[in-house]
């Protein structure tokens, strides 16, 4: 067996396992509707995904650890950005929707869907923590006619080699009494044309007939649903996703720091590339990655290779890289203000714009965001921040805690030696804050159609 064989080790079963009456019941409640379905998780997936199925008129029991949550969706108040939180109420008030701290609950789940993190630990290494704990619960529950699916980004072979084998410590047998199946999220917050139900669904199990189930789940209430051969084959899909955008934001922001050198600017140069109508992507560069996805699910893979010594270069030099950028603004950022004003950033007032990772959400985390206010501490700027999205008191809960606030006036903008834009979100009136800005460091190109007072932006 050479080194890399116990990466792709696969199980076989008999084909007279699905042949069970656990099997053939589940599947007569998934093609007549008539099934519960709980949901473990609920966040910026787990939302989602219980109004896509509620849609259907089909039973959902939310569960999470937090009593907040839990209390929020009960009464319909939201607690995540684009959440529909008066048709979640509905939903409840219809006996459609529940929601619960108590696991005991999803006793009565027939299909049971875990969308809970997967960060990384110390020394980049996955924390299976959070799936671990999920499937030790539903252990506490389970009974033969249930389906356990994975939606939580994770490595090739998590499913197979953590969830399965937890729930089988019951004493039931998978494929006989139970059944297991991986299909990767791939919401988008802030995205508004493509919600859970349009976006295509990968579905992959380890016997065919729980494939051809757990898809025949998901067409209930998903648009597309694309089957591959094994769970690890759906794993390594969520994964090859992400990479190639890490990937390819890594090429870009490398490029942006080439091109500034020869100054040329890239934005340009991108939107002279993208005329291209075949062979092309546009990327952008920005002050780094963030997010729960594209900083972390490329490390999952890469360790995972790792324990079979197979290098990932292309997928370590572009996190370097991404992970270099807040440094990079930081000091593009000092030389604008020495070239500007013969000031340096001891003692400059600072406003950023943006805290969320990305445009139009009210999300923090894993935002580079972080990283540019850690550095301008360091470098004792005096930092204030304008954030329309995300409410104080998280920010005040965030590791932005102890960064003033600021209404972005004109009064106010005047008074900051420079802006600096971290978060691109639409609503912002970006030709207001040019226009009554010192100067504007925009690593996002924000202010790409801002056309008065051009001379204080750099990008």
């Amino acid at each position: 067996m050479s080194s890399t064989d116990h990466l792709f080790k696969t199980r076989s079963f008999s084909d007279a396992g699905t042949q069970s009456d656990a099997f053939a019941g589940l599947r007569e409640k998934i093609r007549d509707k008539s099934l519960t379905v709980g949901v473990i998780g609920l966040g910026y997936v787990g939302v989602p995904l219980i109004t896509a199925v509620t849609r259907r008129n089909i039973q959902v029991i939310g569960f999470d650890i937090s009593e907040r949550r839990v209390g929020d969706l009960i009464a319909g108040t939201p607690y995540l950005k684009g959440m529909e939180a008066a048709y979640l109420k509905s939903r409840v008030e219809n006996d459609l929707l529940s929601a619960t701290t108590d696991i005991k609950a999803l006793a009565e789940a027939d299909v049971i869907l875990i969308c809970v993190p997967t960060p990384l630990i110390k020394n980049q290494l996955p924390d299976m923590g959070y799936v671990e704990g999920a499937c030790r619960k539903i252990a506490e529950i389970l009974r033969p006619g249930q389906m356990v699916i994975l939606e939580s980004t994770v490595y090739p072979g998590a499913t197979a080699e953590s969830v399965a084998p937890i729930l089988a410590e019951t004493g039931l047998v998978e494929n006989l009494d139970f059944f297991v199946a991986y299909s990767p999220e791939r919401e988008d917050p802030g995205n508004k044309e493509f919600h859970t139900a349009v976006i295509p669904k990968v579905v992959g199990a380890d016997h065919p007939d729980v494939t051809a189930l757990a898809a025949e789940f998901y067409e209930l209430f998903i648009a597309s649903v694309k089957r591959v051969s094994s769970s690890r084959a759906a794993e390594a899909a969520k994964l090859l996703e992400n990479i190639f955008r890490s990937v390819n934001i890594g090429l870009i922001n490398e490029l942006k720091i080439v091109l500034d050198r020869m100054g040329i600017d890239i934005w340009q140069v991108i939107d002279a590339a993208a005329t291209k109508p075949f062979g092309f992507m546009p990327f952008y560069p920005g002050p780094g990655i963030g997010g729960h996805c594209i900083p972390i699910d490329p490390l999952y893979l890469t360790w995972k290779s790792g324990e079979g010594k197979v290098e990932t270069r292309f997928i370590r030099t572009a996190t370097e890289i991404n992970a270099n950028m807040p440094r990079y603004v930081v000091e593009r950022l000092a030389l604008a203000l020495d070239d500007r004003f013969a000031k340096g950033l001891n003692g400059a007032r600072l406003l950023i714009v943006g805290l969320a990772y990305k445009k139009n959400t009210d999300d923090l985390r894993e935002s580079p965001a972080s990283e540019v206010v850690s550095v301008l501490k360091q470098r004792k700027a005096r930092l204030s921040y304008y954030e329309p999205l995300v409410n104080e008191a998280e920010v005040l809960a965030s590791e932005f805690k102890g960064l003033t606030r600021c209404d972005a006036s004109a009064e106010s903008l005047a008074g900051y030696d420079a802006v600096l834009i971290l978060t691109d979100h639409d609503d912002i009136d970006w030709a207001f804050i040019v226009n009554h800005a010192k100067l504007v460091y925009d690593s996002r190109n924000a202010t790409k159609n801002v056309t008065s007072g051009r001379e204080k932006i750099v990008t």
